[in-house]
């Protein structure tokens, strides 16, 4: 049976028993911050949806899901549970009320139930992923060629921008609200990019890309330093494909240092 929630008070012996163990914790909990943003606020958030999976009146699995219906768009924030059935259950609830939907969903990879679940519905699943924490200074950079995005380039900017993700060009410059987008320009043309949130005490580059034709001419490493500038005094971490070595070591080379919290995988299911 599916609850929606009210309150989480009856449940934090449930919650931190899942969150703590490391095949099924939640990589969107792993701060005081994800805690308050990601669950804690779903109660009196608009668009989140708070959700308890119970047998026989137990908590057999706790879901915060965001949901956009302007766009039909889901991304779960939290996924707490070790049951195959709650995760079946909380597919077939997403099913009966959101048909036509994409629902994106972040995990740990070491969860079999979630695996089992996005496995039997045809998921496409991403690589697995670990953070990384900006730890010490960066070697300063010259950033010439790196401009803050301006309605000169936003169309050469949506153009060039990553389409297999939510936060599309276009998105994102419906919200300047919540990101900083720096460009590489190039004698008037944009070869590469960087989005990074600006609102949390934690900020991270959302997506960074620089045309495949120009790479390994430094365009990156000016990207991100700009990017690392203008979001002090603040923190930054970031995201990483577990198998991407040319990122891995470009961000070694800035300052960043590997995470002890749990990797992380992605996914992405459109209900029929």
């Amino acid at each position: 049976m599916i609850r929606e929630l009210t309150t989480f008070e009856p449940y934090w012996a449930f919650i931190d028993e899942i969150n703590r163990d490391p095949s099924f914790g939640e990589p969107m909990l792993q701060t005081k911050e994800q805690i308050e943003k990601n669950l804690i606020s779903a109660i009196q958030s608009p668009g989140q949806v708070p959700l308890g999976v119970f047998s026989d009146d137990e908590m057999t699995g706790l879901f915060v899901f965001l949901v956009v219906e302007d766009e039909q768009y889901i991304e779960m924030l939290v996924g707490l549970s070790r049951s195959p059935a709650a995760y079946e259950e909380i597919a077939d609830w997403l099913q009966a009320h959101y048909p036509g939907y994409q629902v994106d969903f972040v995990f740990n990879p070491k969860n079999p139930a979630i695996l089992k679940m996005l496995a039997n519905r045809g998921a496409a699943v991403d690589s697995e992923q670990f953070k990384m924490v900006l730890t010490e200074e960066p070697p300063a950079v010259d950033t010439t060629g790196i401009e803050p995005l301006s309605p000169a380039y936003a169309d050469q900017y949506v153009a060039l921008h990553a389409t297999d993700l939510y936060w599309t060009g276009e998105r994102i410059l419906k919200a300047p609200d919540m990101f900083r987008v720096f460009l590489a320009v190039d004698g008037g043309t944009v070869v590469g990019y960087i989005d990074v949130t600006k609102n949390n005490e934690e900020n991270e580059p959302f997506d960074f890309l620089v045309r495949e034709d120009c790479r390994r001419r430094g365009w990156g490493r000016k990207l991100l330093y700009k990017a690392i500038e203008a979001n002090r005094p603040k923190r930054m971490m970031l995201i990483v494909d577990v198998g991407n070595n040319p990122a891995i070591a470009l961000y070694r080379s800035m300052g960043f240092r590997d995470s002890p919290e749990p990797q992380s995988q992605a996914a992405t299911l459109h209900l029929e």
